[in-house]
């Protein structure tokens, strides 16, 4: 395969990846209807974190260094645990596409956490962009609230915080194992909590949910939570990090959509117009988060990993 044929299957798996991702909200929202969020946190973790014990047997992985178990536990409690359970509360008390603004900022706050853990000193554009997000989901937040934050949306906020931790960490450990494998392990690590977790939570009138939200756990549990990151890691390291993760910018757009097909949600303008603000500002601040590389470095490769939301 020549380069610009590797480029663009790494540009096709990554819009896989991100609209994967961006069916996340929906299927959440639907999910939530009928399956309170503690059991759908725990199973969605379970479902995800057996079929990456199956993969990693068949494949024969080897354990991760000792060394970076402590990073793995720190993403595993904020990717697989805190997130989704956040998430998925937000989510009975918001709609899907306003939640998709909110959470349109996670790259910006994920941006944030890796500049702290890596001492980087971006160029004072990207502080201006970071702030301006932030101030433009702040304020979305409150003209749809009546001029106070919803219990939903002080959900989402603690979901971008912890979300933004995990991926910085995730992020981190794409550097010593492949991006699929990082997810995996992440949700191996979790099972000691999520398979106790969700023969607990189990839903005692399981039978008399329907049928779609457990198909809105299983989107989550097999998509959001695992197979997305195959097709996005996979993405970011053929068609490079730089170009590639831009195709993040469009997810917002791809769950209005989504919510509108699945979930009968309006898209007003006006949740159009301050998602296209936030999307630029998360643009301006992923090409102004790093200085300019020395001619012999390409830029692509001193970019650290990016994971889109899940």
């Amino acid at each position: 395969m020549n380069f610009h044929s590797r480029e663009r299957l790494g540009l096709l798996l990554g819009f896989i990846g991100m609209v994967i991702f961006g069916g996340t909200l929906p299927a959440t929202r639907i999910a939530v209807a009928e399956i309170d969020p503690v059991a759908l946190t725990a199973l969605r973790t379970a479902i995800a974190g057996l079929c990456s014990l199956a993969l990693l047997l068949v494949l024969r992985r080897p354990l991760p260094p000792r060394a970076l178990w402590g990073q793995l536990v720190v993403a595993m409690l904020c990717v697989a645990v805190l997130f989704p359970l956040l998430m998925s509360m937000g989510m009975q008390r918001v709609d899907a596409s306003h939640g998709g603004v909110v959470l349109g900022v996670l790259p910006i706050a994920t941006s944030l956490v890796a500049v702290a853990i890596t001492h980087e000193r971006p160029r004072p554009l990207f502080w201006i962009a970071s702030v301006a997000g932030a101030a433009l989901v702040i304020a979305f937040s409150l003209r749809q609230g009546g001029g106070a934050f919803s219990t939903g949306d002080l959900l989402l906020f603690a979901a971008v915080a912890v979300s933004a931790v995990g991926y910085a960490f995730s992020a981190r450990l794409t550097s010593s194992m492949p991006g699929w494998e990082v997810i995996s392990w992440i949700l191996v690590i979790g099972l000691p909590l999520s398979l106790p977790a969700a023969v607990l939570a189990m839903p005692h009138d399981a039978g008399q949910i329907a049928l779609k939200p457990w198909l809105g756990l299983l989107y989550v549990a097999l998509f959001s939570q695992w197979i997305g990151f195959f097709a996005w890691n996979a993405g970011l390291a053929m068609g490079g990090i730089a170009r590639v993760s831009q195709v993040q910018l469009l997810q917002p757009f791809v769950t209005f959509a989504l919510a509108a097909f699945f979930n009968d949600e309006t898209i007003t303008l006006q949740i159009l117009l301050f998602a296209a603000a936030v999307v630029l500002t998360v643009a301006i601040s992923t090409r102004t988060r790093t200085r300019a590389a020395p001619p012999s470095v390409p830029q692509r490769d001193r970019e650290p990993p990016q994971l889109a939301a899940s």
